[in-house]
């Protein structure tokens, strides 16, 4: 079986359209979607954003959605996304995968009722789509698809880049002949005044690689795009729009919040996209850069490309002074505008740029006509999860006459054996006696309980296979960073928007264990979280995850992990809702394996 894997549908919706076509109407026209807040009620309005310019009223109509129904605005974009990119590939959902990019989850409902839910049962049914697995399981819902085919990443800005590479594994893999992968995230307050304790926010309109850049605007949207193997492209006869040629997910291992001076994650991770792609750097016609307009990243982005194209660079630009920086759905949405570029020959404006910064790359100050074969799309998360994509045109690779026909061994039948090295969990009641064996008392006194015991129970199991630094960390979770996100929302929702603590903002996405885990065991290799609800599940996703991994020669060996909490609050509104009686407390499970020669 061919490993080609093929884009056969789009669709997106952002702060610049609410289809491909108006999209791109946009990009040629350099017509930014930043401006004042519309829809979402903030006391900043010193705060431009990119707001879709749909409520969720007008969205709901769209689909046919009931207003008594739950389902909170990231699932309602992402619906929307979905819809369209089904439509315009063809493909059936009856045995499709959808992967989403998703960290906000239903946290825009949550937080407008979340005193209210700690107290009362009126809104107590929010809790049943707010974490970020529930939320892909509504669009999953929507289509029909089963809830086994729904998978949730969430590695903060990177999400929706690793939904397409987990994606085009399963396919390559056998496991899957086509997946709906990309992202999608609805503004909140909670993220507004989170980014806004960091002070990397902008009052004026973005300005990637800019001298005067001060911060990014937040935006919100979704994108997806239809994969497909060889096989499936051949049985339907349809007209594929472009490849998933190669991609690369690496981790700087260096700071939670904050990228490294040499940019040394996204350096590896646009390398290993040129090396799948079998490509040079030179074959590269235009980069999408994740470019978010802070000082931090674009000087580090700078470095990484320069690295990696020097002496030549190919057309560089950011296209999120467009669209706000979408978080989680930035990397399906400059997807599609990287696709739509690629199509249709161009390369969108850097809008706003003006100065040189010093070492900095010089990005495309307007729209250019371009005939582009390869083009790559850079995602770089919190916790360093930095991801690459390289899309390149149907004309660059023959197509196959008859993929059904062709009898090669397929990966699938390749997946290796593994061991598993070492095991160490730990329960909510459990005491944390070892500490001190792997943290200083001041690290501890700075740490969650969730963090303390995942670094717990992940390095011991490390010790105990006698690895230091593992291949990759594949790891997974419920609720995420619960306690820190409750204290934060706690405290937004009780005293208002000013005077939040950045601490707790920085430790709330679902990756902080992922990151602080390659912080300390210096991985820069492949590092991903799943997000879903049940242990069981995650492990499951993270043990397929190292073995596909493992058939394609990329590691031999791999921590995995399943590490929640669940708050007394949480414990509560659980209770009320459907009866659950989930322990108060924290489970680390922390897993070792390697592949069996």
């Amino acid at each position: 079986m061919s490993n080609i894997v093929y884009i056969t549908g789009a669709g997106i919706i952002s702060a610049i359209g609410n289809n491909q076509a108006e999209v791109k109407q946009a990009l040629l026209d350099e017509k930014s979607g930043i401006g004042p807040m519309r829809f979402l009620r903030s006391e900043h309005h010193e705060l431009p954003c990119g707001e879709v310019k749909l409520s969720n009223d007008q969205l709901r109509a769209r689909l046919n959605i009931p207003s008594r129904q739950v389902c909170n605005r990231t699932a309602l974009l992402g619906i929307e996304a979905i819809r369209q990119a089904l439509e315009q590939s063809g493909a059936a959902t009856d045995k499709a995968y959808l992967i989403s990019g998703t960290t906000v989850g239903g946290m825009d409902n949550t937080e407008q009722h979340f005193l209210d839910m700690l107290e009362r049962d009126e809104y107590l049914d929010l809790l049943s789509s707010h974490d970020s697995g529930s939320t892909t399981g509504l669009m999953a819902n929507y289509f029909g698809i089963q809830p086994q085919r729904s998978i949730t990443i969430s590695t903060a800005c990177s999400s929706s880049a690793n939904a397409l590479i987990v994606g085009t594994n399963l396919i390559k893999a056998g496991k899957a002949d086509v997946v709906i992968a990309g992202g999608s995230e609805a503004l909140s307050l909670f993220h507004l005044n989170g980014f806004n304790t960091l002070m990397i926010l902008d009052t004026q309109r973005c300005r990637p690689f800019d001298d005067t850049r001060s911060g990014l605007n937040l935006g919100e949207g979704a994108a997806f795009v239809v994969l497909e193997s060889a096989r499936s492209v051949a049985q339907r006869d349809c007209t594929p729009l472009a490849i998933l040629a190669g991609y690369g997910n690496k981790c700087d291992a260096f700071h939670q919040t904050a990228s490294s001076e040499n940019g040394e994650g996204a350096y590896l991770a646009m390398k290993e996209a040129l090396e799948m792609a079998q490509l040079r750097p030179q074959d590269i016609g235009y980069v999408n850069a994740h470019g978010t307009g802070t000082p931090n990243n674009d000087a580090s982005e700078s470095v990484a490309i320069q690295r990696i194209f020097a002496p030549t660079l190919p057309c560089v630009s950011s296209t999120k002074s467009f669209t706000g920086h979408t978080t989680s759905a930035s990397g399906g949405i400059e997807t599609v505008i990287s696709l739509l570029a690629l199509l249709d020959g161009f390369v969108p404006a850097n809008l706003g740029w003006k100065y040189q910064m010093p070492s900095g790359i010089t990005p495309v100050k307007t729209m250019q006509k371009a005939a582009l074969q390869h083009v790559m799309c850079n995602s770089f998360g919190f916790g360093g999860n930095d991801s690459s994509l390289i899309l390149s045109s149907i004309d660059t690779t023959p197509r196959q006459k008859s993929a059904a026909a062709d009898t090669e061994t397929t990966t699938e039948s390749r997946m290796p054996t593994t061991i598993c090295l070492s095991t160490v969990r730990h329960t909510p009641d459990a005491p944390m006696d070892n500490l001190k064996e792997f943290m200083s008392p001041m690290e501890s006194r700075r740490l969650c309980r969730l963090l303390k015991a995942t670094l717990m129970t992940a390095l011991t199991a490390l010790r105990e296979a006698g690895i230091e630094t593992p291949d990759a960390i594949i790891v997974g979770t419920s609720y995420g960073m619960l306690e820190n996100s409750e204290k934060f929302l706690l405290q937004m929702c009780r005293e208002g928007e000013h005077g939040l603590s950045p601490t707790l903002f920085m430790q709330s996405t679902h990756n902080t264990i992922a990151g602080l885990l390659a912080i300390r065991t210096h991985c820069k290799g492949y590092n991903i979280t799943y997000t879903e609800l049940g242990e069981q599940r995650v492990l499951d996703l993270c043990l397929q995850d190292a073995k596909m991994l493992m058939a394609q020669g990329k590691i031999k060996n791999a921590l995995i992990g399943y590490h929640n909490e669940v708050t007394p609050a949480l414990h509560d509104m659980l209770l009320r809702l459907k009866g659950e009686d989930q322990p108060v407390g924290v489970t680390s499970v922390s897993m070792v394996i390697q592949k069996q020669e």
